[in-house]
């Protein structure tokens, strides 16, 4: 299973949407340098997919853009949320592990007030980062076995 990085996000403050960023450094076992969301626990880095977020454009459309559901990482072409917690991705020159499928948002969440609703709890997916490095839009997003 193949996709590729549209976009990398992050934020300097918990609970906001994410701003769109060239370049991201993951940090082994801490996720991407300068993210609130990053530390020594088991949600370092998000993913979503676009596919996701199209969803989501059932509803309210205005602000919406990568980065608005709080995903580190949006991804194109494969279905993240499919895959078993313990899987392994290569992102880029990274290695990430699923910890977490989904989660539990959060009253009063800036996204669904901004949107109306919030994928990320069905469809959002949580990594460590096993190996750090750069990534960038275009990068490959591969399953490993």
């Amino acid at each position: 299973m193949n996709g590729k990085v549209v976009a990398i996000n992050i934020s300097e403050k918990k609970g906001t949407p994410k701003k769109t960023i060239k370049e991201g450094n993951l940090i082994e076992n801490f996720g991407f340098e300068g993210d609130a969301h990053a530390g020594k626990w088991h949600r370092q880095v998000s993913l979503l997919g676009v596919e996701s977020i199209e969803k989501a454009k059932a509803g309210p459309t205005d602000g919406l853009c990568h980065g608005v559901f709080a995903e580190n990482i949006t991804t194109e072409g494969i279905q993240l949320y499919t895959l078993p917690v313990g899987t392994r991705l290569q992102v880029g020159e990274c290695v990430l592990e699923i910890s977490q499928i989904g989660k539990e948002c959060h009253e009063g969440c800036a996204v669904s007030k901004l949107v109306g609703q919030c994928v990320m709890p069905r469809e959002g997916v949580f990594a460590i980062v096993v190996k750090g490095g750069k990534v960038h839009a275009g990068d490959a997003v591969t399953a490993l076995q």
